[in-house]
């Protein structure tokens, strides 16, 4: 069994930092890739910012130079720093890896996090 626990979300005003955080546990033989999702009230969810394979990072257009994504494979966790938050960035912020178990080796595994609510308001 696999669990990602999120921690770091909150109310910020706009021009604010957070940073969140996603901590994998369980039986994991190797993590392939961890990443950040978000979902606004009234749309889907969308991908922030992910980290496919070592040394690839992906950003969506609307947080690139302002979030930054970055791991610490020792500890198998994942993290987002945000800077400079606009109110278009509230949403619920999700953890997502794609994980090869213990129990099943061989294959890769889709895991989620249960969500921390960003909040950008003055």
């Amino acid at each position: 069994q696999v669990q990602l626990v999120e921690s770091g979300g909150g109310l910020v005003q706009p021009g604010g930092s957070l940073r969140l955080s996603c901590a994998a546990s369980g039986n994991i033989f190797s993590i392939n890739a961890m990443g950040w999702y978000r979902q606004a009230p009234g749309k889907q969810r969308e991908l922030v910012a992910n980290q496919p394979s070592i040394g690839s990072t992906n950003y969506v257009d609307s947080v690139k130079g302002r979030f930054t994504i970055s791991r610490d494979n020792a500890k198998n966790t994942v993290y987002l720093q945000m800077n400079s938050l606009k109110p278009e960035d509230t949403a619920v912020y999700y953890c997502n890896a794609k994980i090869v178990t213990t129990t099943v080796r061989g294959v890769q595994l889709n895991y989620w996090g249960q969500g921390t609510q960003v909040t950008v308001d003055s």
